[in-house]
């Protein structure tokens, strides 16, 4: 029976709750990693730090360097003192002093509504906008980073319900201070160690680095039956000169553009549908990747494994063919592979 790829049902799968990643292995490196043909099927099981054994000279590591910023905020609102809960996304002014925001419960607020954040720090909850988002204002004469700093946790996936994990093992060891500006992790990239990017770099694998600023558009549910159906929300991304000109000479010296993850995946291919190649500059994207997509960049893709129906197995199902990647999926469930953002990862190439 044909197989409407155009269906949300189609990308579906049955995984046990067992196999959803409370933590993350240790060492970074120690995860499983599957290794993919595309349009093939799985060719190995190994460690993750195996992936030497399948990268080779020539080859450019691309990776997202955004930080995760302590997002999830607590407070109360000043009347009545009920428990409130902020989910900082981004800033929606220039000097960050309104952002917006998931507010928990939500259509309980009016406009207007103080909530205290404690120490003396009040934020305002404001007009309501699409989706149950609202905006949150800061006092003027306050630094809204120092107050997200002092009051906020790193904000894991609701699917992490018991973890030992510290905040840090939610970053990359390359995540850069300048930019935390995500709400979730790049994990593909969580798997890397300091050490294992060094004995790739003796190898003569070069790396390099864009921003894709994380927020819901990468893991908001895909609530249409029909997939062209769903709107992906915007996300920034950004490309340097230094970066643009190591892709394109990579692909002009014949090596491969090894993507670490499904947001660097979006950022290069975002600028190659705009311009035609990969340039400096930044995009405001809501580039989706189903069946049929060409990609016009990546030539291989570090990922972990996704959840069902997800924008994101639709993603790596464009890339790796789409029965190639369900059955990679349904045999990584028959051995006992971990799931999502704390689990095992899987190189398609």
């Amino acid at each position: 029976m044909d197989i409407d790829l155009n269906k949300t049902s189609a990308y579906d799968y049955k995984l046990p709750k067992e196999l959803i990643a409370q933590n993350p292995a240790e060492p970074r490196d120690a995860a499983r990693l599957l290794v993919v043909k595309r349009n093939c099927g799985v060719t190995a099981d190994r460690s993750f730090r195996d992936i030497k054994d399948y990268l080779k000279p020539g080859d450019l590591l691309v990776m997202n360097d955004t930080k995760v910023l302590p997002a999830r905020v607590l407070g109360i609102k000043k009347s009545g003192g009920a428990k409130v809960e902020i989910f900082f996304l981004r800033p929606s002014d220039r000097d960050a002093k309104s952002w917006i925001a998931l507010v928990r419960p939500g259509r309980k607020l009016r406009e207007g509504t103080l909530v205290s954040l404690g120490e003396e720090t009040d934020v305002t909850v404001g007009e309501r906008l699409e989706d149950g988002l609202r905006v949150v204002s800061f006092p003027p004469d306050s630094d809204p980073f120092t107050v997200i700093h002092r009051f906020g946790t790193t904000p894991l996936p609701h699917y992490i319900t018991s973890t030992n994990a510290k905040p840090e093992r939610y970053q990359t060891v390359y995540a850069k201070e300048e930019k935390e500006n995500s709400v979730a992790a790049p994990t593909a990239g969580l798997h890397f160690t300091k050490q294992l990017l060094a004995d790739l770099k003796q190898m003569g694998v070069d790396e390099t680095f864009v921003t894709l600023q994380v927020g819901l558009g990468t893991f908001r549910p895909v609530k249409a039956e029909n997939i062209k159906e769903h709107i992906m929300h915007h996300e920034m991304c950004d490309i340097s000169k230094e970066s643009a000109e190591k892709i394109k000479n990579t692909k002009l010296g014949g090596g491969r553009v090894i993507a670490v993850g499904t947001t660097v995946v979006r950022t290069l291919e975002s600028f190659a549908a705009k311009y035609g190649e990969v340039r400096e500059g930044t995009l405001d994207t809501q580039l989706f990747i189903s069946p049929g997509y060409d990609f016009k960049v990546i030539d291989g893709l570090i990922t972990n494994f996704h959840l069902p129906m997800s924008t994101l197995l639709m993603l790596v199902s464009a890339f790796g063919g789409y029965g190639t990647m369900m059955e990679a999926y349904n045999g990584a469930v028959e051995k006992g592979y971990r799931f999502f953002s704390f689990g095992d990862s899987m190189f398609i190439s």
